[in-house]
């Protein structure tokens, strides 16, 4: 295997996890952008009011994505094991 391949299985991978991380992720940073704004506009700071929907919703997304989040991961494994069996490039 030479290293214009393990640059391009790396570069694929990196894709691959970014697509497959970023609906939970984002979904985590919007409702924590929306319940610190919340909190600043009400001045409450209780941390329960931070973490609950935000788990929640972070889940919500997980179970929302999924097909997608399989779908990319799928890809990404078909393409590894075609490589595999035609040796590489």
């Amino acid at each position: 295997m030479t290293e214009p391949e393990l640059i391009d299985i790396a570069r694929d991978a990196i894709s691959t996890l970014i697509f497959v991380a970023a609906p939970p992720l984002l979904t985590g940073l919007a409702v924590g952008l929306v319940v610190s704004i919340l909190q600043t506009v009400t001045q409450i700071q209780e941390m329960t009011l931070t973490f609950v929907p935000k788990v929640l919703l972070v889940f919500a997304s997980i179970i929302l994505f999924l097909p997608f989040m399989l779908g990319q991961m799928t890809d990404f494994w078909k393409a590894m094991l075609d490589r595999v069996i035609t040796g590489g490039g």
